[in-house]
């Protein structure tokens, strides 16, 4: 599988060009800030629930706190179908 984390350089040039932005963090977390534009959709349920905000042929940048459940729900959408699922690491690296 290609690696699927991506810098931040990268991350503005997919968002630029309408990637959506994913937020894997729990509600709460989100609710404590997050990029402008995210959409928040838990790392537990992202594999239920993905279908129903996004087509697979979609671009999606994700990010949690540390950028490790984001690594996690970017490989895990990669399985699923979502070529272009990235991970861009922690809510502080973009």
């Amino acid at each position: 599988m290609d690696d699927v984390r991506i810098d931040r350089t990268r991350a503005h040039e997919l968002v630029a060009a309408g990637a959506h932005l994913v937020d894997v963090r729990t509600p709460e977390e989100f609710a404590t800030g997050a990029h402008d534009g995210a959409v928040n959709i838990p790392v537990q349920v992202i594999g239920q629930t993905i279908d129903q905000h996004f087509a697979t042929d979609a671009t999606l940048v994700l990010y949690c706190r540390s950028g490790m459940r984001s690594d996690i729900g970017a490989r895990m959408l990669r399985q699923m179908g979502y070529a272009n699922a990235y991970n861009a690491g922690g809510i502080g690296d973009l």
